[in-house]
């Protein structure tokens, strides 16, 4: 290593790329402040470890733990690969940390977890108790029978003692306990800590090791937390209120002790707003409305009364919400109805307000709720004395919280109501869901910023960071850029003049056939294997289609193995790959780029649009075709009048079509286009096939053209090229390059 003596001790490898040592510095100067940073750098050019290093230096000089989350599964398994390549230089104790679920031996869930370790816990102190007792009782008997009078009545009183603490753990064995969690208490546990701070352990090597023990290794995991360096975690353990507020007393630290990494933090926008959403479906009120049925609590008349009405009210919306043949069409997903309106109350609000008879909602809903509790501890008890093999949920308590929410909260700013409806593939039964959906991310992640000691989030795709900012509830955060370091020669990055790909005109075949013949060219002339990423699924298989008859092959076959066939088509030298969803997308990423002339069609909303690395020739061209919006669907219209209403003129922009849907759009255009060239010595060509992206576009289309969204150093590399022209400057970058094997395809 070039240096021994501070944060430098921490970097694992021989030399930083060019800008990861002027990152760092700068990293921990802010560190030094207090201050948060905004950390854009270009897909693989460190940083990672540009935010870990500084960090970890600086909570080892003040005392703190360092947490790096993220969630996408193959970050995680870098940051485990860095932390152990870390430790190997400067020892660092590290945890990875995973959800419970995924990590118990017998497969339950939270509430009946929190029982059986409860109950597990009594035992043991209760037999702790016991074995105290024996050995009282004996060292008593032995001085009585040399004479000890005194020692024999004190033995008398043991002795009745111990025969009620016996009595008490044989009651408490006939409760619930967890075998796994009992070797916990009453075993040592030094050897287990030993191994697991001897390396960094994944969850599936601690799960593994604690199976071979009988031990339990979550428990042991979260008992053993204090006094770490680095711990390796998913997004909910700090998204999450109360999970974050557990997770701090197990690493035994006060929220301004820890400092926060966020990998991919373009997605914590998103990821915010999921833990902040609320639902109650109908099967959940239908099981309620039971539950009071059995009840003969007075309380139970009035709960009732008011969960009846909420629940006639939500199956009056969804049936009026229907249209002609709608409800026929509804399938096994969630689908989304409108019960908005212009001025005045949602409809499901109305709906329940006029169902609802009665001594008053919030009267009732409060008796419902307390109720509730009282059914839950009912429930708590039966579980752990032994009564029930299964820790029950009160419904009661799940509904009326929900309805007391969606009352109070509805019609608050960033707070939107919707009601949703599927199809019950057991019994063919539609029903519904009503959903409190929070639009404003800020009110979930700006509570964790102010409480940590101090956050970086990075990504390659935060820009522009006023933007996250102002999303996200970050005030004067240090702002670091740094765009694509490598040769720039190693690298060209081509605009398509092709027409616009609006969704009114994806079926016009005059479209269709301009961006097949551009897509025939890109893969034909690459010099190895292609990634195409389109607005759907469905767009992909289009073009995936056409491309094969196109070069000779009418069957529809698919190289992801459903019913269609398991054989990739071959159009030329190429094979054609299509990504499905529900197909394992790293058995298909295996496929590809063990292949060395294949095309990928894939969505750019899938999962292989970011987190996953396509390094050196495993693929060259990777192709963005249209501008790929989300649907614009009811939720997202209302998350831009939140967005427009809350910091309208903060920027002179259109604030709500901007936050909420162009720039999170060409952020995922940028992290496609970030699949490819992920190393120095990498080289490749992107390519943007829609007009909106040139700078005729730009010209001609006015507020439709999105090239302005791009960072000025992207715009700046972005050249122009007429779609006949395409193939002719792909062929002299690769020729340049030496990439081609054989002789290189004539145009």
């Amino acid at each position: 290593m070039a240096e021994t003596n501070g944060y430098m001790r921490f970097f694992p490898y021989e030399e930083p790329y060019e800008n990861q040592r002027e990152a760092m510095d700068r990293i921990y100067n802010t560190f030094a402040r207090g201050q948060d940073v905004l950390f854009e750098g270009a897909c693989g050019t460190g940083k990672t470890l540009s935010s870990l290093v500084p960090a970890l230096e600086y909570a080892r000089e003040e005392d703190k733990t360092v947490v790096i989350t993220t969630n996408v599964h193959q970050q995680m398994r870098q940051f485990v690969a860095d932390a152990r390549a870390i430790t190997r230089e400067e020892p660092i104790r590290a945890v990875v940390f995973r959800g419970k679920g995924s990590m118990c031996h017998i497969d339950v869930g939270f509430e009946e977890c929190q029982v059986l370790r409860d109950n597990t816990y009594e035992v043991v102190d209760a037999e702790s108790d016991l074995a105290e007792l024996e050995d009282r009782q004996e060292e008593l008997l032995e001085a009585s029978q040399e004479g000890d009078e005194r020692a024999a009545e004190a033995r008398s009183a043991v002795m009745d003692e111990l025969e009620q603490v016996q009595e008490r753990v044989e009651s408490l064995e006939e409760n619930n306990t967890c075998e796994y969690y009992y070797n916990n208490l009453v075993g040592d546990n030094d050897e287990f800590y030993s191994w697991l701070y001897d390396d960094v352990r994944t969850p599936d090597d601690i799960y593994d090791y604690a199976e071979e023990q009988q031990l339990c290794g979550y428990e042991l995991l979260k008992d053993g937390m204090e006094g770490v360096d680095l711990v390796v975690c998913n997004y909910h353990h700090l998204l999450d209120p109360m999970i974050r507020e557990q997770f701090f007393r197990w690493l035994d630290r006060d929220p301004e002790d820890v400092i926060t990494i966020f990998d991919e933090a373009h997605n914590v926008e998103d990821t915010a707003r999921e833990h902040a959403t609320r639902t109650l479906t109908e099967n959940t009120l239908d099981s309620a409305l039971d539950e009071l049925q059995d009840s003969d609590d007075a309380r139970a008349e009035p709960a009732y009364n008011v969960v009846s009405a909420f629940r006639a009210a939500l199956e009056e919306t969804y049936e009026d919400a229907f249209g002609f043949g709608d409800r026929e069409q509804v399938g096994d997903n969630w689908e989304d109805l409108s019960i908005a309106n212009e001025g005045k109350r949602d409809d499901l609000t109305l709906n329940f307000l006029q169902q609802y008879t009665g001594k008053g909602i919030d009267t009732e809903l409060e008796l419902a709720v307390h109720l509730g509790k009282e059914l839950d501890e009912e429930y708590e008890e039966a579980y752990k004395n032994g009564e029930s093999t299964t820790r029950q949920e009160c419904q009661t308590l799940q509904a009326a919280r929900f309805v007391q929410s969606f009352m109070d909260e509805s019609a608050e700013l960033g707070q939107y109501p919707v009601v949703s409806v599927r199809r019950d593939e057991a019994t063919e039964e539609v029903y519904g869901r009503a959903e409190l959906y929070t639009c404003i991310p800020r009110e979930v992640t700006e509570d964790l910023f102010d409480e940590v000691y101090a956050t970086v989030l990075m990504s390659a795709t935060l820009r522009p960071f006023d933007v996250i900012s102002d999303v996200l509830g970050l005030e004067d955060p240090a702002e670091i850029a740094y765009g694509l370091q490598f040769p720039e020669e190693n690298r060209r990055t081509f605009a398509v003049e092709t027409p616009a790909l609006f969704s009114s005109e994806r079926d016009d075949p005059d479209t269709q056939e301009a961006i097949a013949g551009v897509l025939r060219d890109a893969v034909e002339f690459t010099a190895g294997n292609t990634l195409l990423f389109f607005p759907s699924y469905a767009e992909a298989e289009r073009y995936y289609d056409r491309l094969g008859r196109e070069f000779g092959d009418s069957e529809a076959r698919s190289a992801s193995g459903n019913s269609s066939g398991d054989t990739p088509r071959e159009p030329g030298d190429a094979t054609l790959y299509m990504d499905e969803p529900g197909t394992s997308v790293e058995d298909l990423r295996q496929r590809f780029v063990a292949d060395d002339d294949a095309a990928l069609f894939t969505s750019l909303w899938g999962t292989l649009a970011e987190g996953v690395s396509f390094d050196g020739d495993e693929a060259r061209t990777v192709v963005v075709v249209g501008v790929p919006y989300p649907h614009l669907n009811d939720r997202m219209e209302a998350v831009q009048e939140a967005y427009d209403r809350t910091f309208a003129d903060r920027s002179g922009r259109d604030s709500g079509w901007e936050y909420a849907v162009e720039i999170p759009t060409i952020r995922k255009t940028r992290q496609a286009l970030g699949r490819v060239i992920r190393s120095p010595d990498d080289f490749g060509v992107r390519v943007l096939v829609d007009k909106r992206y040139t700078e005729a576009g730009r010209r001609e289309m006015g507020k439709y053209s999105v090239r302005e969204t791009f960072p000025p150093e992207e715009r700046g590399e972005m050249l122009d090229v007429q779609a006949e022209k395409l193939k002719f400057a792909m062929l002299n970058f690769y020729s340049d390059k030496q990439a081609w094997t054989g002789d290189p395809p004539t145009p």
